[in-house]
């Protein structure tokens, strides 16, 4: 008896394992419903907002460059190197052809 008792332990494995992955693909379908009813139709107002958020973050952190006092102007260094990328897309959007003078080259 206990040769049957371990021939059915894998199968009784592989029995919960199939319920697992099943319940999981249940589980990622409802999710895409719900993104779809709920997020889907504000998707572009969030990513709007995210940019308006990001563009008065790099205005922040290059405010010194334009001439406006930066208070914070020592704590933003550090972020420097890691927006210095974005900066030249920034510039272009806010309808500046050229980088602000004074600072670093970008074009």
């Amino acid at each position: 008896m206990a040769e049957r008792q371990d021939s059915r332990a894998p199968e009784c494995a592989e029995g919960a394992d199939g319920l697992g992955r099943s319940l999981l693909r249940r589980l990622s379908q409802a999710r895409e419903i719900y993104e779809g009813i709920y997020v889907a139709p504000y998707r572009s107002a969030i990513h709007r907002e995210y940019l308006h958020q990001r563009d008065l973050f790099l205005l922040l952190g290059f405010a010194d460059l334009l001439g406006i006092m930066n208070p914070m102007a020592f704590y933003t260094l550090e972020f420097y190197p890691k927006l210095i990328e974005q900066f030249h897309e920034w510039h272009l959007r806010m309808g500046m052809p050229q980088a602000p003078a004074g600072g670093f080259r970008c074009c």
